[in-house]
């Protein structure tokens, strides 16, 4: 048992290090592909513009039942009044960066190790390399610069659509003062909260990317079955791990900020 702890720990600690040379490596190869600008363009579509419409849902449908629970919450302690402040806090500081990072995993993850995955057994990636083109420049590389950039704007629509999704529960709905509602909101929600929901978007449209990417990369290595079943394998663990490392990135970057 001990031994086979030990060489999990192993694996991990090896498919860590090659997930770090490979994004650290992706990062650097911008400028190394052909056509970047436009292979920019079509990643900030596919990661930024195809994902806003179930942003724009999941960020109304949060902010109406966060507004409801924290109401009933707030009125046995005769609260009403810090509803907009419990709300756009949480959103703001939690709820949105990690609902965001999550919902574009789902649809722009999968869709990204799929591709790259099916890229992978059709040996494009080798004929790339054989015409001298950097497979991470061509492939990765725009994906991760675009995550960067439409992270944290998906992010800034989740928040404001959730905040007035709480506005609509707890105002139109429940009651509560509309004018006490926003200048809650003004007083509490600092410049300080604003960056730190944009950091944590940062990082985790890096390392949900990267991860996504890593995995269909290198399915004909990861996978424990060829062919189509693989990129499927490869796929799900891609989500999977991507939103586990979201999670657990989440705690230590809230640790780390709440500290400062």
């Amino acid at each position: 048992m001990i031994g086979r702890i030990g060489r999990k720990g192993i694996s991990f600690v090896s498919e860590l290090g090659e997930l770090t040379l490979f994004s650290t490596s992706s990062l650097g190869s911008l400028l190394k592909g052909r056509n970047m600008l436009e292979k920019l363009v079509r990643a900030i579509y596919e990661i930024g513009v195809r994902c806003i419409p179930i942003t724009l849902i999941v960020g109304l449908f949060t902010g109406l039942v966060l507004g409801l629970q924290l109401y009933y919450v707030l009125t046995k302690f005769s609260s009403e009044s810090l509803l907009g402040q419990a709300v756009a806090l949480s959103i703001i500081m939690e709820i949105g960066p990690v609902f965001t990072a999550i919902m574009i995993v789902g649809q722009a993850g999968s869709a990204l190790s799929a591709e790259i995955g099916i890229q992978r057994n059709a040996e494009q990636i080798d004929a790339l390399k054989t015409m001298q083109i950097n497979p991470l420049g061509f492939l990765v590389s725009p994906r991760l610069y675009a995550a960067l950039i439409c992270f944290p704007i998906l992010t800034a629509f989740f928040d404001i659509v959730g905040i007035f999704g709480g506005h609509l529960t707890g105002v139109s709905m429940l009651g509560v003062d509309e004018g006490a509602y926003w200048n809650r909101i003004y007083e509490s929600v600092s410049l300080r909260n604003v960056r730190d929901g944009f950091i944590k978007s940062l990082a985790f449209g890096l390392i949900a990317t990267a991860i996504c990417a890593f995995q269909g990369y290198f399915t004909h290595t990861k996978a424990s079955v060829p062919g189509a079943r693989g990129v499927s394998q490869t796929t799900t663990r891609a989500v999977v791990l991507s939103s586990i490392a979201i999670l657990a990135s989440d705690y230590l970057l809230t640790s780390f900020l709440l500290e400062k």
